[in-house]
């Protein structure tokens, strides 16, 4: 039975491994054959800006490096020296698809393009959407994009750099733990022109798995004319509101507001409480009692070595030979742990624990009562904001003529793809459904689980679920071939079903693994309790002759007096006797002699 199992395991395992193999060539011919080729979607709808980064030719001549140096700086880091090139991605790359990739660390980078056509902020939303992947997930830096400010002394964009005015700052940016969804826009001041940055809120989701997995993610900015937004991850909604609630500082200053001009009052008490002046310290306050005594019920523990010293002279050390005793002074050994005081409760002086003092009260101070001259917490009055403005449109922002990428980054390999700058909802979808929506299904089927291959494998090959019956088949035909191997031992027999019966739950183990009547028999004969399932060899014994005495005894209750019946009964009281007798010449170890048991005659 062991050489039948055995070979019947070889056999499994050469099966599946003939199985893998003629399945990964398979896969592989199919992967040959239906290779991924990118294609472009076709332009649809107006926009102001598409960009693939699929034709290097091409974004060389729109793609404009900077040449401009950082203010305040030290000149060494200051130039905008960040390595920009056009290559596939270093996973789940299509045939053709190429993106704009950060390729430098630690150094200044910065890129940019015209629109199409300007964008003014009319009647038409805006709709940012472009491709981020941190490929080798995200240390320090951004990756967010600048959508430059129209603006007649900024239309140079080799001189591109952090100080050129932006209307719109979008994307994602992290440091440390701090991570962040940037929607910054610049509003102007409609009373004096300044010009003030709004953050937006942060958003609702979690956003550390998107600077980590080394997955692209498609994010989408979309600002409407009633002044609403959205921000999407993943065509997900994750923040959402008003440029006029949500953003800080507000767009809207208040109305009102404090009176710089305005002082408190001399004689103004903002003092809720004061010390009541009447009271009278108590004639038994100790204020010199300490907040800790000696504790007087506390004794030397026994074993405690009061004459040796905690610390010795190392008996080991050795005066350096360079130890000057006129610079560096007498020599002494360096002090290690008493050894005695290893094994003992402590070594030296005894000192009793200090506890706390019941007489101790502290500073004595008087009581506070209510101040009859409380007026109440002083605030300057409010008086009209004079820098008041309601602008009801923020939307209406200054017009954008180019875009751009203004980095710095700890990471390398940062690749951005598919910029579509439009004011139609619609064509953004129909790019996101064709590219980021495409790139994504096709990494889910390269990236899918073994469990999840297995099952689609199952669906066209019914032959996978022989092998897997098979499978489950031998830890059962190992199960039987034990217990007809030792059926003849009624305390293996007994333990199993007694541990079965008081955890039925084990069955339900077995349906999920099929080796647990294996681990189950283990049990029951190596660490099953011999107490609570296991019974002696005598009393084995005299269960099984009593139960054949009452068996016999049952039959002859229902049939009539006979002589064969009376003779059979005689016959097996006498091999019960015989069967005693040989037990009991064994006297078992420890006892005090051979145990004797009468037989039920009855």
């Amino acid at each position: 039975m062991a050489r039948f199992v055995a070979n019947l395991i070889i056999y499994l395992c050469l099966l599946c491994s003939s199985i893998n193999a003629n399945e990964s060539d398979d896969n592989n011919d199919q992967n040959v054959a239906s290779k991924v080729v990118y294609k472009r979607p076709e332009i649809t709808g107006f926009t102001y800006l598409i960009e693939t980064f699929d034709d290097e030719e091409k974004f060389k001549e729109h793609w404009i490096l900077s040449e401009a140096k950082k203010d305040s700086i030290d000149e060494d880091i200051a130039k905008y020296d960040g390595i920009w090139s056009i290559e596939e991605p270093k996973k789940h790359a299509q045939e053709g698809d190429l993106g704009l990739v950060l390729k430098s660390k630690a150094r200044h980078a910065a890129i940019s393009t015209k629109l199409f056509t300007p964008f003014y902020f009319n009647d038409k939303p805006l709709i940012v959407q472009y491709e981020v992947n941190f490929q080798d997930s995200q240390e320090c830096g951004g990756a967010y994009l600048k959508l430059l400010t129209l603006h007649p002394e900024h239309q140079d964009l080799k001189k591109f750099h952090d100080k050129t005015p932006y209307t719109i700052m979008f994307g994602p940016d992290k440091c440390g733990n701090d991570h962040k969804l940037h929607f910054i826009f610049r509003h102007k001041n409609p009373l004096n022109g300044s010009i003030e940055e709004k953050h937006c809120k942060k958003p609702r989701e979690r956003l550390e798995d998107f600077f980590k997995d080394k997955q692209p993610h498609l994010y989408t900015l979309i600002i409407r004319p009633d002044n609403s937004f959205e921000i999407k991850i993943d065509n997900k909604i994750v923040n959402s509101g008003s440029l006029l609630d949500d953003f800080t500082p507000p767009v809207n200053p208040p109305l009102e507001i404090e009176d710089p001009t305005d002082i408190q009052p001399e004689d103004w008490d903002d003092k809720e409480k004061i010390p009541d002046l009447s009271a009278i310290k108590p004639d038994d306050w100790d204020e010199d009692a300490p907040a800790q005594i000696v504790d007087e019920d506390d004794i030397m523990p026994e074993g405690w070595l009061e004459d040796e010293p905690p610390m010795i002279p190392n008996p080991d050390s050795v005066k350096p030979d360079d130890w000057d005793v006129e610079m560096d002074g007498e020599w002494e050994p360096p002090e290690i742990p008493n050894p005695k005081c290893a094994d003992a409760p402590g070594c030296g002086l005894y000192k009793q624990k200090m506890k706390k003092n019941p007489r101790y009260k502290g500073k004595w101070s008087p009581p506070l009562i209510n101040n009859p001259n409380y007026k109440g917490k002083w605030k300057p009055k409010l008086i009209h904001n004079p820098n008041y403005f309601n602008d009801e449109h923020p939307f209406q922002m200054m017009p954008i003529f180019a875009v751009g990428f203004e980095l710095w980054s700890m990471s390398t390999d940062i690749l951005f793809d598919n910029i579509i700058i439009t004011h139609d909802e619609e064509v953004a979808k129909y790019w996101a459904d064709n590219t980021f929506e495409v790139r994504r299904a096709q990494i889910a089927e390269e990236s899918v689980t073994l469990w999840g291959r297995i099952l689609k494998a199952t669906n066209y090959k019914p032959g996978w679920w022989a092998l897997y019956f098979i499978y489950c088949a031998i830890p059962v035909i190992l199960y039987i071939w034990y217990l007809l191997k030792r059926i003849r031992e009624w305390s293996v027999w007994r333990q199993i079903g007694t541990f079965t019966a008081e955890h039925p739950w084990i069955w339900g183990i077995y349906i999920i693994a099929p080796g647990l009547p294996i681990l189950l028999v283990i049990y029951c004969c190596c660490f099953a309790s011999q107490d609570k399932y296991d019974l002696k060899d005598d009393d084995k014994q005299s269960l099984v002759t009593n139960e054949q005495v009452v068996l016999k005894q049952e039959e002859t209750e229902n049939l009539p007096p006979s002589t064969e019946v009376e003779e059979e009964i005689e016959k097996l009281n006498e091999n019960e006797e015989i069967i005693e007798s040989e037990e009991n010449d064994k006297p078992e170890i420890g006892s005090d002699g051979p145990r004797r048991r009468k037989p039920n005659k009855e």
